[in-house]
Order: C-alpha cells, then sequence, then structure tokens
C-alpha cells in the first residue's frame, strides 16, 4: 500500500502521519456506518412503496407531459423526506438556482424575507439584492431583513423575535456554514429555531437552505416543521450519478407555487421533460446514504488531520456532523492554493491541472475551487474551495468513496508540505503559534493555545 500511495506522489512522512490519524477514527466511522444504513433503508422503503419499474427510467423529450418515471421520482423524495410534496428536475442548473425558484415562488411584492442565521451565501446576495442585480427579489419590492447571529454561533432568539414583522413572509434558514467559519447547524436547532418563529407567526413560511446536509443525520429538516427544504442533485441526494439538476420538497402549496416560477403560472409541475437522466436520478438517490457516508468520514478525517498540525477547524474533530463541508483556516492566499492543487491532484478527472484563483460570477472576490469530477462542480465528488480573502479558509467536502476522500486529504497535506507551510513531526513542535522565515515560506499555527502540544498518536487533540 505504501508503495502505490508513493505512485500517486505520497511520501512517507505524510503517509505515516496521516495513518496514525486514521487509526484513531474507527469508533467515529462506525457510527457513520449506523447512520447510511438507516437512511438506506429509508430510501429503499420510499422506492419499493412507490412500485419503482424499469418503466421509470424511460426518458421524455417536448413537453414532458405524462412523464411516470418523472412523477414516480418526485413520489419517492417526498416519502423519503416525509413531505407531501416535491420538485425534482434537471430544469433547475443547480443549489442557488432551486432557492431562488422557491423564494421567487412564494413570495409577493411588500413581502419580507427574513434571514435568521446572518448573510446567507455569497450566490444568493444577488438574488436576494443584497448586492444590487437585475432581477433581484428586492427589485420587486420584496425587503429582506438579517439577523445575525450570537458570537458563539448561535440563533439570536430576541433580535429574531424583535424582527418578525405583519410583513415577514418566509424565514430562510441557512443549515450549512458556507463561506463562513461558524458552525453548521443540526436538524434538532433548526426544528427549535422554526417551532419559536412559528409560535410568534404560525403562517410564516419557514424553508431549509438543506444543501450539503441531507443523509447526515436520520432526520432532515422536514422531519422538524420545515415547509420548505431545497437542495441541488449534484450534492448529497444525486449519489455522484446525477448530472444536474435540484429539488425543492415541503408542503402542497409551497411546492405548487415554486412550481409555477420553475416553468410558468398555468403549467407548473406538469411540464418538464425528463431527456433520458431518470435512471441517473434514481441510481444516484438510492446510492446517496452510502456516498455521504463516504464523504462525511473524509470530513472527520481531514478536520482530525490539520486540527493536529495546528489550523483551526469548523467543526473541530470530535464534534458531530451536520454537513460535509469541513473549513480549515490556512491563514495564508498560499496555503489555500496548496490545499486545493493538492485536491486536484488526487482527482480521477483532469489530475494534471493547477487550479487558479478566477473572478467567478455570483462571488465579491476571487474563489479558487478544485473539482476533478465526473460531473463539473458536483461538490459530493471530491472537491474543495474558498475565497481568496481574510482568514484564508477552504472549503473541502465530498469524495463518492471514503478511500478517495481519504487520497485528497493526504495530496493535500503533501502539497502544503512541499511548500514549507508546515511540518510533519511526532511532537508537533516546528507548526507552533508562530512565524518563521524558510526560504521565503512560512510555518503559521491559525489556533493558537497556550498549552503546549502533544505528541500525536492515532485520536489524539491538543
Amino acid at each position: 500500500m505504501n508503495q502505490l500511495y508513493a505512485q500517486l506522489g505520497i511520501s512517507r512522512e505524510v503517509y505515516d502521519y496521516c495513518h496514525e490519524v486514521e487509526l484513531g477514527l474507527k469508533e467515529r466511522f462506525q457510527k457513520f456506518d449506523e447512520t447510511a444504513e438507516y437512511n438506506q433503508m429509508k430510501v429503499l422503503l420510499a422506492m419499493q412503496k412507490n412500485r419503482v419499474s424499469e418503466e421509470c427510467f424511460n426518458g421524455s423529450s417536448g413537453y414532458g407531459y405524462n412523464d411516470y418515471g418523472r412523477d414516480t421520482l418526485e413520489k419517492v423524495y417526498a416519502d423519503t423526506f416525509h413531505t407531501q410534496a416535491c420538485l425534482v428536475r434537471p430544469q433547475i442548473a443547480c443549489g442557488t438556482h432551486a432557492l431562488a425558484i422557491a423564494l421567487f415562488g412564494n413570495l409577493r411584492p411588500g413581502d419580507e424575507l427574513l434571514a435568521p442565521a446572518g448573510k446567507p451565501y455569497d450566490t444568493l446576495e444577488e438574488v436576494i439584492g443584497i448586492r444590487p442585480s437585475r432581477g433581484s427579489l428586492a427589485e420587486y419590492g420584496v425587503t429582506y431583513r438579517q439577523v445575525d447571529l450570537l458570537e458563539d454561533g448561535t440563533f439570536d432568539y430576541e433580535g429574531i423575535k424583535n424582527a418578525i414583522s405583519e410583513k415577514t413572509k418566509l424565514v430562510a434558514i441557512q443549515r450549512s456554514k458556507g463561506y463562513q467559519t461558524r458552525p453548521s447547524f443540526s436538524v434538532a436547532q433548526i426544528g427549535e429555531l422554526i417551532a419559536f418563529v412559528k409560535k410568534i407567526k404560525p403562517d410564516v413560511i419557514c424553508m431549509v437552505d438543506n444543501c450539503y446536509g441531507e443523509f447526515v443525520d436520520t432526520v432532515e429538516p422536514s422531519d422538524v416543521g420545515a415547509d420548505m427544504m431545497v437542495g441541488s442533485l449534484i450534492k448529497n441526494p444525486g449519489g455522484g450519478l446525477a448530472p444536474i439538476g435540484g429539488y425543492i420538497a415541503g408542503t402542497k402549496e409551497c411546492v405548487e407555487n415554486a412550481s409555477f416560477r420553475m416553468t410558468c403560472p398555468g403549467l407548473g409541475m406538469e411540464v418538464g421533460a425528463s431527456l433520458g437522466v431518470n435512471r441517473s436520478f434514481y441510481q444516484g438517490f438510492f446510492l446517496a446514504p452510502m456516498v455521504t457516508k463516504g464523504a462525511l468520514k473524509g470530513a472527520v478525517f481531514a478536520a482530525n488531520v490539520y486540527e493536529k498540525l495546528g489550523f483551526a477547524v469548523v467543526p473541530d474533530g470530535k464534534e458531530p456532523r451536520q454537513d460535509i463541508i469541513q473549513a480549515v483556516t490556512l491563514g495564508t492566499p498560499e496555503g489555500v492554493i496548496a490545499f486545493c492543487k493538492g485536491i486536484q491532484a488526487a482527482a480521477p478527472v483532469d489530475s494534471f491541472v493547477d487550479p487558479e484563483p478566477w473572478d467567478m460570477p455570483g462571488y465579491d472576490s476571487q474563489v479558487i475551487m478544485a473539482a476533478g469530477a465526473f460531473v463539473q462542480g458536483s461538490s459530493i465528488e471530491l472537491s474543495a474551495d474558498g475565497p481568496m480573502k481574510p482568514p484564508y479558509a477552504v472549503y473541502f467536502q465530498g469524495g463518492l468513496t471514503w478511500e478517495h476522500a481519504k487520497l485528497g486529504v493526504m495530496m493535500s497535506v503533501q502539497k502544503l508540505y512541499e511548500k514549507q507551510l508546515i511540518q510533519l513531526d511526532k511532537t508537533g513542535d516546528s507548526n507552533d503559534c508562530k512565524e518563521s522565515d524558510r526560504s521565503g515560506s512560512r510555518s503559521i499555527r491559525n489556533d493558537c493555545r497556550s498549552h503546549s502540544r502533544k505528541e500525536w498518536r492515532g485520536g489524539d487533540t491538543h
């Protein structure tokens, strides 16, 4: 095995260091196996209940009237997520598009959108109109109010109570951290917030951006009162096989409202050809619990590897997982670039390409993205990205298998090691809270603590 990893570019020092970390994670990994088994049975039950057959894999064209496979798949999603209805369509281009459809479909001029978890993900800023953009909700007379999180990353319930008014029509809750280093929210936390909001205003619509969170737990936000739950098929629920698409699950009224924005008033969800992707959608959803499990193992592995190197990680190596994203604050542009080059070098596709920061549409700074994926931009596949601005954090996610996620983490460490941005020794003293010049490079410990570090062994923490 050592020789095989060496052929892939992993040095003995990096292999030994990462192997020691992995040895301490067996008990944690077993819990992910149990969650995945539960969710696998949940999906299978929904497929059997709705009598999925070979006929469901047939595609449709044109208007897509009476697409049996498409309609059955939406019932499978609705039963799995315990909702009244669901849209699952290749016409939904991405997660941001799915969220925009849900928002525009359920908000009207004069309504107000409330974000109780602080600033939403970057690409939603132009959808809402936080950053001026043509066709935004703001241009249609929808106002926006935001309540920032408390310093400890929890909801400001008093602030939320004061922000809810007669105009408040929809509360949008982002489960994952986005390009922030705050904790992601658990389903239980989301349920508590929804109950709090509904007690103040029972008719308000509670929508959850569930991107990166599907199948991480045995329950979903729809199980704790969410009126709508929105996500992308090139993340968890597509299982790495969906080539495009998104979903909107929730109450019948909310989903129908969204469908009239997805197509047009009067047509709604009755049209929209599946164009031959049904088989990939079904098979990807069937595999999604297991694929998500592999990504979770990779995220926990990354958290422990980088925490032991002295970097700030969110969540830390022992915290419960609420999504598949692992944030690592590297502190320098060089660190972010080296990390992403490692992820790209571990890819099955375009492994020979060097990712570079660029002006990506929808973001307020340059962004670097590494994703040598079978589906362009798929973040359930091994990928990493981050904005090129302080605190210079990178966001790692995905891996269709645990083994590939593991290689990606090891390769990221390898690139940092080669650039002398880290040192690997068993005492860890070389990565302590200081900067030292080494041929123009720096060794930085981002998560400073006053006490000395332990000798690293599998499972040890600072």
